[in-house]
């Protein structure tokens, strides 16, 4: 839909920035035999592998996924094995795909920017790329090519070979970028054409259930936010013996010493039966304790 179409496109742009902010403040080649690999696949990898596991945890389904149980209305009915794996299967691959959105981003513009790239594969490149000293040992080669990243430490007489292997490795790592994103492209795009030929309903037909899903979604976003705020207030009535919003409050209500204790501190989700729990201490007070306590009268004209 638009929105997941609006949505990527904000990700890949600021992923895009964060990219380049991030090599422009932070990235800074050893130049260094057997480092430049080690620090060049960290800047290319790492921040990839972390916006993945963002974009997973971002992802309200795979929560879904994660605590989704089967309903107790099943267990009348023989479950379809391989009508749940598919569901699953399908749902597994919805959100890797919109994980997927900033890691390859990043790893596009990491790879059409070239800098990543030419310093963990520096000191690989064959030797005859550049005019070399036969008499040079080929350790001695590769802590030369380690350097060519960083143009201070290349002596004056290799600055033309310097030149070739970086335009070499750039070549390669923009070559690999856009490969990349081609890939990507072909493969979203087949995607979108075989789930549109393996749907059982007509393009309207989709039409209209994808809307009806995201306005059921916004309607019980909507319901869920009222329903506890009345369920809360209910508790906050009991506590302090007004409704929070009133305009004539007649009397107010004196927590003890004991009940502050026992609405505060840390509390977990707290089952109460097979069917209900309760939500905070609050709630677990004012489901316990009976009404009574010290109450104020407090002018209606103050």
């Amino acid at each position: 839909g638009k929105e997941v179409v609006i949505a990527n496109a904000i990700i890949a742009i600021l992923t895009i920035g964060g990219q380049q902010l991030f090599s422009f403040f932070t990235f800074s080649c050893p130049c260094h035999v057997g480092q430049n690999l080690i620090y060049g696949l960290a800047f290319l990898g790492v921040p990839a592998l972390i916006l993945l596991l963002v974009g997973y945890a971002l992802n309200n389904q795979t929560w879904r996924l994660v605590t989704g149980k089967r309903s107790p209305l099943e267990g009348q009915t023989t479950p379809n094995q391989l009508l749940q794996c598919k569901l699953v299967c399908f749902v597994l691959c919805s959100i890797t795909g919109r994980a997927l959105v900033a890691p390859v981003t990043w790893l596009a513009v990491t790879l059409i920017n070239g800098s990543y790239y030419v310093c963990a594969v520096s000191e690989y490149v064959p030797v005859h790329y550049y005019e070399a000293n036969p008499n040079i040992t080929a350790s001695e080669h590769r802590r030369i090519l380690a350097a060519f990243p960083c143009s201070q430490l290349v002596p004056p007489e290799l600055t033309r070979a310097r030149d070739e292997v970086i335009l070499l490795l750039r070549y390669q790592s923009q070559v690999a970028g856009w490969l990349l994103i081609a890939v990507v492209v072909i493969t979203v795009f087949l995607s979108y054409c075989l789930a549109s030929c393996f749907s059982p309903l007509s393009f309207l037909h989709f039409r209209y259930w994808s809307s009806y899903v995201h306005n059921e979604q916004e309607l019980f976003d909507e319901a869920t936010d009222q329903h506890s705020r009345l369920y809360a207030m209910q508790h906050v009535k009991k506590f302090f013996g007004f409704v929070p919003g009133s305009e004539n409050v007649k009397e107010i209500r004196i927590p003890s010493l004991r009940e502050w204790q026992a609405i505060s501190g840390l509390a977990f989700l707290k089952r109460v039966d097979a069917e209900h729990y309760d939500y905070s201490l609050l709630h677990d007070w004012a489901l316990k304790e009976s009404v009574n306590g010290k109450y104020l009268k407090t002018d209606e004209d103050p």
